[in-house]
């Protein structure tokens, strides 16, 4: 009878441990996927940002061709920039530092086309002077101002997702399932911009 005891008191010790355990582990693997929700969310607004901008550019070069009709060169290159963009899509799901740093790539060469449409604008000061071209350079500016933070906070959630997925236990629970709770990538400032820009009088 006393070991009939013994052995019910071990198994509901073992029944209650492996309980523990089992809540413990969902509770990990829940945080895991709302933080792995969270940078997927993020992802979109990034998304939506860079959309937003690559929709303005066609705008913007028809406005400033109309002024610089010569500057085919420039006109180009935005638009092969923009191309570029549309061509180098990323699931959310499944973002790796390859996948990212093509993108980025490709919307780094838009903002460098952009840079030099900018340049060639400043030689025409009545093109600066039209409502639809200051319209547009207005929401331009804000769409990147907007992209800057959308891929601030896109950062964030990949290092709070991160840093879950890495802490003990959760990196041994991450691991039982794969590519599916692997870090995140972070964006990246461009080559050279740690070099303040020379200004010269």
């Amino acid at each position: 009878m006393a070991n009939k005891k013994f052995a019910i008191g071990c198994l509901a010790v073992v029944l209650v441990g492996l309980l523990i355990a089992a809540v413990g582990v969902t509770g990990i693997y829940n945080s895991l996927v709302g933080l792995d929700q969270k940078v997927q969310a993020q992802w979109g607004q990034v998304e939506n940002q860079y959309q937003r901008r690559a929709d303005l550019v066609p705008n913007l070069v028809e406005t400033v061709k109309g002024a610089a009709a010569f500057e085919q060169s420039t006109f180009t290159a935005v638009t092969e920039a923009r191309a570029k963009v549309g061509q180098v899509q990323i699931n959310a799901g499944q973002l790796t530092p390859d996948a990212l740093a093509k993108f980025q790539q490709a919307q780094d060469g838009l903002s460098s086309a952009l840079s030099r449409l900018m340049v060639v604008v400043e030689k025409y000061p009545e093109l600066k002077a039209t409502e639809n071209f200051k319209e547009l350079q207005a929401q331009l500016e804000g769409t990147e101002n907007r992209v800057a933070t959308e891929r601030m906070r896109f950062n964030e959630a990949a290092q709070a997702f991160n840093t879950r997925r890495n802490r003990f236990p959760a990196v041994i629970i991450a691991g039982f399932f794969g590519g599916k709770f692997a870090d995140k990538p972070f964006f990246k400032a461009q080559a050279g911009a740690e070099t303040a820009p020379k200004v010269k009088f």
